[in-house]
Protein backbone atom coordinates (compact mmCIF):
# COMPACT_ATOMS: atom_id res chain seq x y z
CA UNK A 1 0.00 0.00 0.00
CA UNK A 2 1.27 3.49 -0.34
CA UNK A 3 2.36 5.79 1.69
CA UNK A 4 0.95 9.00 0.17
CA UNK A 5 -2.43 9.92 1.92
CA UNK A 6 -5.08 12.27 -0.04
CA UNK A 7 -8.11 14.07 1.39
CA UNK A 8 -10.43 12.08 -1.56
CA UNK A 9 -8.71 9.00 -2.50
CA UNK A 10 -11.61 7.69 -4.51
CA UNK A 11 -11.32 10.64 -6.87
CA UNK A 12 -7.75 10.55 -7.33
CA UNK A 13 -8.45 6.94 -8.14
CA UNK A 14 -10.55 7.90 -10.54
CA UNK A 15 -8.51 10.99 -12.07
CA UNK A 16 -5.43 8.61 -12.40
CA UNK A 17 -8.23 5.94 -14.35
CA UNK A 18 -9.17 8.92 -16.81
CA UNK A 19 -5.80 9.94 -17.65
CA UNK A 20 -4.40 6.60 -17.97
CA UNK A 21 -7.30 5.64 -20.49
CA UNK A 22 -6.46 9.05 -22.34
CA UNK A 23 -3.11 7.77 -22.64
CA UNK A 24 -3.36 4.09 -23.85
CA UNK A 25 -6.38 5.13 -26.50
CA UNK A 26 -5.14 5.10 -30.23
CA UNK A 27 -8.26 7.83 -30.87
CA UNK A 28 -7.01 11.13 -31.03
CA UNK A 29 -7.67 13.21 -27.90
CA UNK A 30 -10.85 15.35 -29.08
CA UNK A 31 -12.54 12.18 -30.02
CA UNK A 32 -12.17 10.37 -27.09
CA UNK A 33 -13.38 13.25 -25.00
CA UNK A 34 -16.19 12.93 -27.18
CA UNK A 35 -16.73 9.18 -26.92
CA UNK A 36 -16.26 9.42 -23.16
CA UNK A 37 -18.98 12.30 -23.17
CA UNK A 38 -21.47 10.15 -24.97
CA UNK A 39 -20.89 6.73 -22.68
CA UNK A 40 -21.65 9.23 -19.96
CA UNK A 41 -24.75 9.92 -21.21
CA UNK A 42 -25.54 6.60 -22.28
CA UNK A 43 -24.75 5.33 -18.76
CA UNK A 44 -26.59 7.80 -16.89
CA UNK A 45 -23.38 8.76 -15.05
CA UNK A 46 -23.29 11.43 -12.22
CA UNK A 47 -21.82 15.11 -12.08
CA UNK A 48 -18.54 13.77 -10.84
CA UNK A 49 -17.86 11.72 -14.17
CA UNK A 50 -18.82 14.97 -16.44
CA UNK A 51 -16.23 17.11 -14.31
CA UNK A 52 -13.14 14.72 -14.73
CA UNK A 53 -13.94 14.23 -18.21
CA UNK A 54 -14.99 17.98 -18.79
CA UNK A 55 -11.59 19.55 -17.15
CA UNK A 56 -9.24 17.54 -19.42
CA UNK A 57 -12.32 18.48 -22.71
CA UNK A 58 -11.19 22.23 -21.22
CA UNK A 59 -6.99 21.40 -20.77
CA UNK A 60 -7.17 20.31 -24.51
CA UNK A 61 -9.61 23.31 -25.89
CA UNK A 62 -12.32 21.33 -26.82
CA UNK A 63 -15.64 23.67 -27.56
CA UNK A 64 -18.87 23.50 -26.14
CA UNK A 65 -20.22 23.34 -29.56
CA UNK A 66 -18.70 20.23 -30.04
CA UNK A 67 -20.25 18.62 -26.82
CA UNK A 68 -23.03 19.98 -28.07
CA UNK A 69 -23.16 18.19 -31.62
CA UNK A 70 -22.55 15.05 -29.64
CA UNK A 71 -25.64 15.71 -27.29
CA UNK A 72 -27.95 16.00 -30.72
CA UNK A 73 -26.19 13.88 -32.25
CA UNK A 74 -26.95 10.66 -29.78
CA UNK A 75 -30.29 12.13 -28.52
CA UNK A 76 -32.21 9.82 -31.01
CA UNK A 77 -30.66 6.87 -29.61
CA UNK A 78 -30.74 7.77 -25.73
CA UNK A 79 -33.64 9.84 -25.73
CA UNK A 80 -34.50 13.09 -24.66
CA UNK A 81 -34.95 12.25 -21.27
CA UNK A 82 -31.43 11.00 -20.93
CA UNK A 83 -30.10 13.93 -22.89
CA UNK A 84 -31.87 16.55 -20.49
CA UNK A 85 -30.84 14.61 -17.45
CA UNK A 86 -27.08 14.20 -19.09
CA UNK A 87 -27.55 18.05 -19.30
CA UNK A 88 -28.41 19.03 -15.89
CA UNK A 89 -25.49 17.16 -14.77
CA UNK A 90 -22.96 19.05 -16.79
CA UNK A 91 -24.18 22.32 -15.55
CA UNK A 92 -24.18 20.89 -11.79
CA UNK A 93 -20.60 19.45 -12.55
CA UNK A 94 -19.53 22.74 -14.07
CA UNK A 95 -21.35 24.60 -11.05
CA UNK A 96 -19.28 22.72 -8.46
CA UNK A 97 -15.96 23.14 -10.29
CA UNK A 98 -16.84 26.99 -10.27
CA UNK A 99 -17.63 26.38 -6.37
CA UNK A 100 -14.70 24.75 -5.86
CA UNK A 101 -12.36 27.11 -7.43
CA UNK A 102 -14.20 29.76 -5.34
CA UNK A 103 -13.28 27.96 -2.24
CA UNK A 104 -9.64 27.46 -2.95
CA UNK A 105 -9.85 31.34 -3.53
CA UNK A 106 -11.15 32.06 -0.39
CA UNK A 107 -8.40 29.76 1.51
CA UNK A 108 -5.75 31.23 -0.03
CA UNK A 109 -7.20 34.62 0.67
CA UNK A 110 -7.59 33.33 3.96
CA UNK A 111 -3.88 32.43 4.56
CA UNK A 112 -2.48 35.48 2.94
CA UNK A 113 -4.94 38.45 4.73
CA UNK A 114 -3.53 41.90 5.23
CA UNK A 115 -2.40 41.00 9.11
CA UNK A 116 -0.22 38.29 8.21
CA UNK A 117 1.98 40.75 6.20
Amino acid sequence: MSDTTTEAPVLDLLARMTVDSYETSSLDIDTLILVRIAALVAVDAPPVSYALNLDVAAEDGLDLDSIRGVLTAIAPIVGTARIAAATGNIVRALASEAALGDLEVAELDDEFDDDDL
